[in-house]
């Protein structure tokens, strides 16, 4: 009897550890099961991945965020930012609709350029929430229309076509059977762990996370080291954008436009907590994935993409209930 009350309490203790990779697990498998079978097939794996790999980047970024206690609603629209910049600076010079016609900047220009906008904004967000001491939502509300605001006011509302072939190279390209956007995303997920496990500011992201004051006691500085987590997430806002202009060669100013929803989305249910200092970069990319195989069903499905924003807006719901829940439990 206590062998089957302690293999009980093993499998629950390992089905709440786990949850998210079990979601994901049974999901691929039903999907399969509808598909009969088309999803596993190395082609969809890649079509997969390819459509979920620029979200990756997005949700690597907030999901950090998130693990201090923070949001960020500014990803899409500084997405969008940073992909019209990028797209900009590596159009053909002898397109006529070309924003900078005659010239032809090397490659470096559009991928440093994204970049570097993209890690201003998110420490711009840093500050305001670290010392100018605004709320996280409402800091981020601001800077999303900012973002906006400067992308139709330098796009002039048009859209950014003709980009060089050698650029669309960078994330439309194959090494083998894997795409260029999955190594670029095991990159950065490989370095967001390094930050998260293995350095002092990654220990510091979660300390501020479970208890602010008493990080603060413990001699961490707080505010220095919010306005590096959004600086980081700005940092990858700007490589989602980067990426976002090779892949689909062009930008709108509908570019990244929903994203937020997306990666909050995909991190929430793949467990970062939005209590603060708790998650995993696992989680981040488990929670991206399960969110690509739930729009890929329903894409299968054929159901209306109005339809689908209920169906994530109502996971965010129903996860951070749970999420809540688990909290108040331990408490």
């Amino acid at each position: 009897m206590n062998k089957l009350t302690i293999n009980r309490g093993t499998i629950k203790e390992f089905g709440g550890k786990y949850t998210n990779y079990i979601t994901f697990v049974f999901l691929f498998i039903v999907l399969g099961i509808l598909t009969r079978g088309g999803s596993m097939q190395l082609t969809s794996l890649q079509n997969l991945v390819i459509a979920e790999s620029v979200r990756a980047f997005a949700a690597l970024g907030v999901g950090m965020i998130i693990i201090t206690r923070g949001i960020d609603l500014s990803i899409g629209f500084m997405v969008c930012l940073t992909t019209s910049i990028a797209a900009s600076f590596a159009q053909n010079p002898d397109y006529s609709s070309a924003m900078y016609p005659g010239v032809n900047f090397p490659l470096f220009l559009p991928i440093l350029t994204a970049i570097a906008v993209g890690t201003l904004f998110g420490a711009f967000n840093g500050v305001l929430v670290a010392y100018a001491k605004l709320p996280p939502f409402i800091a981020t509300l601001g800077t999303m229309s900012l973002a906006r605001g400067i992308q139709l006011i330098y796009t002039q509302a048009k859209v950014v076509g003709s980009v060089k072939d050698n650029y669309k190279a960078i994330a439309q390209g194959f090494i083998g059977p894997l795409p260029n956007l999955v190594i670029y995303v095991a990159v950065a997920a490989f370095i967001v762990w390094l930050i998260l496990k293995h350095t002092r500011l990654g220990t510091n992201f979660y300390a501020i996370g479970g208890n602010p004051q008493a990080a603060r006691v413990a001699g961490i500085n707080v505010e220095a080291n919010l306005v590096v987590v959004y600086a980081i997430a700005g940092f990858l806002y700007g490589v989602a954008g980067v990426l976002q202009a090779s892949r689909l060669g062009l930008a709108n100013s509908l570019t990244g436009q929903g994203m937020e929803l997306d990666a909050i989305a995909a991190v929430t249910v793949g467990g970062i907590s939005q209590s603060g200092g708790v998650g995993t970069m696992g989680g981040m990319l488990v929670g991206v994935l399960t969110m690509g195989i739930i729009n890929y069903g329903m894409t299968y499905l054929s159901i209306d993409s109005y339809y689908q924003l209920l169906v994530k807006g109502t996971i965010i719901i129903i996860a951070v209930y749970f999420d809540m829940r688990k909290n108040a439990r331990k408490a």
